[in-house]
């Protein structure tokens, strides 16, 4: 099968980016012929063959001003040059289905008219809920928030949720509600979510459930890196208010003095999060940074649990896989796709979001009872084996992309509405 995959930056950005560079590859070993498109990036892999098609880079954190800022927020909506290279990359590759990721801002749904006006078959997998609120993350000033699933996309603008700047939510929220008008996402065939919850929040938006297919991210299972001795917990993400890093520092205080924290990673937030660890867990608190992919794992197999004390919807982390393969339970609060990752009191302990006490009672939990710890990430491991292994993600992926009926994806999105019911 002839893949083309799309994704604005190609290169190990982030999540999105791991993700399609990773199924890239396992496509490859088995026999498929694959290529990209994206934006033009100084960062892009090398020696790409469709690299003349690309559009132009443009970059937009932070936003340029003046003309150059008009034109990006034109090409946020609407992307001649994009629409035109896709043309040129579909006609040389002949691609026998094009699979999207992050096409949003750089790229544009108007890459999908030149998939379409060539006939061939579309999937998007959707990283994010981008489609649903114009600012991503449905918070509204860090609380959870709804009111542009199924509703007006202008509510990001009156709310101002991106950053509080009404001139940003409004650019969102105007970009979210021209696309929406013109049915740009119209082409493609099949929507695919690693998460019911988030497949739950696209029905909302009116998205007909024969184009939802559920399909979980996939893990590369190495053999258990031995640990003479577990002890402490481990975050391991971007340092951002939404990941709630401030409660789980909160909850260090309430331990014993003797438990530990690593948090590996680095965002806009660490400084705050630095001054607060000394305030209230002194000595209790090590801030590494960013970690390679080997350190984190020596960590990760050392720790009793990883913590992911998230307050916003969570689609799918990786580190909570991640940490399974190291046969370590996850602790994680109760928000978005977390607790179909983390069932409780079997693999990891499902907590209350912005709740210390509650957060402090699960690590406890686990630190005085190893037996309880060992047995969840050993049931975690085994998990991982049945539901997220590669070969199984590859034979699934490959369903959607015929247009065959995928098991992963007859389930129903019911529980992810109801969880959003009482957000606003």
């Amino acid at each position: 099968m002839r893949i083309l995959h799309v994704n604005k930056f190609l290169y190990r950005r982030g999540g999105a980016e791991g993700y399609m560079l990773d199924v890239v590859e396992l496509q490859r070993r088995a026999g498929h012929e694959v290529e990209l498109f994206g934006m033009a990036h100084p960062d892009n892999l090398p020696d790409l063959p469709l690299a003349d098609t690309f559009p132009p880079h443009v970059e937009l954190e932070p936003a340029p001003g003046g003309l150059a800022g008009l034109a990006a927020g034109a090409r946020m909506v609407w992307s001649p040059s994009s629409s035109r290279g896709m043309a040129r990359a579909v006609e040389r590759f002949q691609p026998d289905v094009v699979h999207l990721h992050n096409i949003y801002h750089q790229l544009s749904p108007s890459v999908l008219a030149a998939v379409r006006r060539a006939g061939v078959r579309s999937v998007m997998t959707l990283h994010d809920y981008k489609l649903a609120c114009p600012s991503y993350q449905m918070l509204d000033h860090g609380s959870l928030c709804d009111a542009c699933v199924g509703g007006s996309a202008l509510n990001a603008a009156r709310r101002r949720c991106k950053g509080d700047s009404l001139a940003a939510s409004t650019l969102l929220s105007l970009e979210s509600s021209v696309h929406r008008a013109m049915r740009a996402y119209g082409p493609v065939d099949v929507f695919i979510s690693p998460s019911r919850f988030l497949a739950g929040v696209m029905a909302r938006t009116g998205l007909a459930p024969e184009r939802l297919a559920v399909l979980n991210h996939f893990v590369e299972v190495a053999p258990v890196m031995p640990a003479a001795h577990r002890d402490g917990f481990v975050f391991a993400g971007r340092l951002s208010p939404e990941k709630g890093v401030d409660t789980l520092i909160r909850a260090m205080a309430l331990l014993p003095p003797t438990v530990h924290l690593h948090i590996a990673g680095d965002g806009p937030a660490r400084d705050d999060l630095t001054v607060l660890a000394r305030q209230v867990a002194p000595a209790q608190v090590t801030f590494h940074g960013r970690l390679d992919k080997e350190r984190l794992r020596e960590v990760v197999a050392g720790s009793i649990a990883t913590v992911v004390p998230s307050r916003w919807h969570e689609n799918q982390p990786m580190t909570i896989l991640e940490s399974y393969a190291a046969e370590v339970p996850a602790v994680v609060t109760d928000l978005g796709g977390m607790p179909e990752l983390v069932r409780d009191g079997v693999d990891g302990l499902v907590v209350a979001h912005d709740d210390p006490h509650a957060l402090a009672d699960a690590m406890l939990r686990l630190r005085t009872d190893p037996t309880t710890a060992t047995a969840m990430g050993r049931a975690g491991r085994q998990r991982l084996a049945e539901e997220f292994d590669p070969q199984l993600h590859l034979r699934r992926l490959d369903a959607i992309y015929r247009g065959e009926p995928v098991a992963a994806g007859a389930t129903s999105w019911q529980a992810g509405a109801q969880t959003l019911e009482g957000a606003s």
